[in-house]
């Protein structure tokens, strides 16, 4: 098989869930694994076009192993799926069915992180994977009217010297990533364990964020603040364990980036109905909504957008606030954040009126 034809792949991504931009407003993506957007049907289709014979005989096989019981259980599948991306066009298809299906549900900005010590340590060469996925936000603008930055995450569960390793390869070949982030098995990896690698990002000039507060406790996010320097957490729904860490979070207006429906699909919340962002919300935190790994948590941004109006009845105003929220967490520069957030003023006009 030769190339995968993007455009009829776009077209089912595009029906993947029901479309419900009433319910979403634009946004800034903040927490997004691409490696997490690979849709069965493209990981059917990249295998086919790689020679790659995947365990699943068929699209009902593969989707039974998408009930997870935990976060282990989702990383587990999670990387074996990545076999099937082998080239630069893997990479890059994989990136623009994912910016395809975001534009049509309201995001504007989003901030990709990439695993890259997940592709070394199979055999893929950085160049491959970090050229394959920059190519397609290169043109992101152009054909999605999507601006969007590149972020490096590094795998908690591996060494701090190979995270090292890999940040100094990424430097030396001039990769186009504006920040380094931290993700894997959180539980057993605290922050603690990456201030090195997070003090030579700060002195080559990256931003810096990190996952804490997920399945980790409290305490890994003061850890992420004090040690690494971090700029944005991510998940951080755990600190309404902590009172002293919520007034401080609200008080630095720390940004935090949820992710409701891949929180209930991992245990770490039972339903959505207890989910706490609406708390979070009415104590002043910083929260934004985002989809994590889309393809095995069931929504994209206006998905989570919708279940959580469904859910909680979220208003007009709740939506554009978070939708504001992630515009100002971004990284992006101040005239496209000026951009961003008069459109979201404008989609709460249009949506009150």
């Amino acid at each position: 098989m030769g190339r995968v034809e993007y455009s009829s792949y776009s077209c089912r991504v595009e029906t993947f869930g029901e479309s419900t931009t009433t319910a979403a407003p634009p946004v800034a993506e903040l927490h997004l694994h691409i490696e997490g957007t690979l849709q069965p049907e493209l990981i059917f289709a990249l295998a086919e076009r790689n020679g790659i014979e995947l365990p699943y005989a068929d699209l009902d096989e593969l989707r039974a192993w998408y009930e997870f019981t935990d976060l282990q259980s989702f990383l587990d599948l999670y990387y074996a799926n990545m076999a099937v991306l082998r080239t630069e066009q893997d990479f890059a298809d994989m990136t623009r069915a994912y910016l395809a299906r975001a534009a049509a549900g309201g995001v504007r900005h989003v901030e990709v992180m990439m695993d890259p010590q997940a592709h070394i340590s199979r055999g893929v060469a950085l160049e491959t994977c970090v050229n394959g996925v920059a190519s397609a936000l290169a043109t992101s603008v152009e054909e999605f009217g999507v601006s969007t930055l590149l972020i490096a995450a590094f795998l908690r569960d591996m060494s701090e010297e190979s995270a090292l390793e890999v940040l100094d390869q990424l430097l030396a070949m001039g990769a186009p990533i504006a920040g380094i982030g931290l993700d894997s098995a959180e539980v057993g990896n605290p922050p603690s364990k990456f201030e090195r690698l997070y003090r030579r990002a700060a002195e080559a000039g990256l931003r810096r964020i990190a996952h804490a507060g997920e399945e980790g406790p409290a305490s890994y996010v003061y850890e992420a603040l004090d040690l690494l320097g971090v700029e944005r957490i991510d998940h951080g729904i755990r600190c309404m364990e902590d009172p002293a860490l919520v007034e401080r979070l609200v008080a630095e207006q720390v940004p935090l980036t949820v992710c409701p429906l891949s929180n209930v699909r991992l245990r770490a919340v039972d339903t959505l109905a207890d989910h706490p962002l609406p708390a979070m919300l009415a104590a002043g935190l910083n929260v934004s909504v985002n989809s994590d790994d889309p393809a095995y948590f069931g929504g994209y941004v206006d998905d989570n957008f919708a279940q959580l109006v469904a859910v909680h009845g979220l208003s007009v105003g709740d939506r554009a606030r978070l939708a504001a929220n992630s515009v100002r967490a971004s990284f992006a520069d101040e005239a496209r954040k000026a951009e961003l957030l008069a459109e979201v003023s404008e989609w709460e006009r249009a949506s009150v009126g």
